[in-house]
């Protein structure tokens, strides 16, 4: 008896077998990442120690403890957005339009990290704000989305009244709409990222996709650099930006979960035929994937009856 009869005569959960496959992708994502930023971690740093040295060596009335001073002061000014370069001083984080920005990554769920409230006041504010305001951005955020669908299944069903190749045209709509959403949501921010922060392309890319993800790492931030002058209509770009890109970017994600659901499908079905074993599927009522499945249904069934 084979591998394959045995797992088939267990009667292996699916839930199992995809638990499996997410934590042999997570590991699998852990090792390459410790692969490639490893060693460079262990680079930086033995490069700002050296720096550090040189520093000590080249100003020599400054002590350790001295610098141990100057570096606390900078890292108070970083994290406030201040520039302390010369004798000037930028306006902070806290201006109009970045927090209307900090706001918007509240709702939203990306949380950079580089601004937080200091005061007691701020922070429970921020509690109360993220409470309502994220479930408001949900629905809000679905809603536009549904309209982007909306508009893209009324031109997919006006071409197919146009051709004769209904198949096509509908791949050729998606196709189309996939690639506006990519040129509208992270060409052309790439461009502009790049032109206003400094960035090069390939970080302008990335910090596009961990924005619109939501990840939000805080490595970029776009209109952060307090060394930067940024033009007044920036910010409310950057805001609309990071709105309608979460709602594109979630069809997508939604069409991608839609693919590796068939895809489990597909391949539950072909393993069930590779094993060769008669099986009888159990009562619903014993089925975990059967339980999932009425228990997503019976919410939509209910909703037609208040219809």
């Amino acid at each position: 008896m084979g591998l394959v009869e045995i797992f088939a005569l267990a009667r292996v959960p699916s839930i199992l077998l995809l638990g499996a496959v997410y934590g042999a992708y997570v590991l699998t994502g852990g090792v390459v990442f410790w692969k490639l930023e490893g060693n460079l971690g262990r680079e930086d740093i033995s490069a700002i120690l050296a720096r550090k040295q040189q520093v000590l060596k080249t100003y020599q009335c400054l002590n350790s403890d001295g610098m141990d001073a100057v570096i606390a002061v900078l890292q108070d000014a970083s994290k406030a957005g201040l520039s302390i370069k010369g004798n000037q001083t930028s306006d902070g984080f806290w201006k109009f339009t970045s927090s209307a920005v900090f706001a918007a990554t509240v709702v939203t769920t990306i949380g950079y990290g580089n601004i937080s409230p200091k005061t007691a006041a701020g922070q429970i504010f921020c509690v109360f704000f993220a409470l309502f305001g994220i479930p408001l951005n949900i629905v809000v955020l679905n809603r536009v989305g549904k309209y982007m669908l909306t508009i893209e299944r009324n031109i997919c069903d006006f071409l197919q009244g146009k051709t004769t190749h209904p198949r096509c045209s509908r791949f050729l709509v998606h196709l189309v709409s996939y690639l506006c959403g990519v040129v509208l949501f992270f060409v052309v921010p790439m461009v502009v990222f790049q032109g206003h922060e400094g960035w090069s392309y390939s970080q302008a890319i990335y910090y596009c996709f961990i924005t619109l993800s939501t990840i939000g790492f805080g490595d970029y931030v776009a209109d952060s650099n307090p060394e930067q002058a940024y033009p007044e209509w920036y910010s409310f770009i950057m805001a609309s930006w990071i709105f309608f890109g979460l709602a594109w970017l979630a069809l997508v994600i939604n069409h991608t979960i839609d693919i590796l659901e068939r895809l489990h499908g597909f391949l539950n079905g072909w393993w069930r035929r590779r094993s060769g074993v008669e099986e009888t599927d159990p009562p619903d009522n014993e089925n975990p994937d059967t339980q999932v499945e009425q228990e997503e249904a019976e919410p939509v069934k209910m909703q037609k009856i208040d219809d």
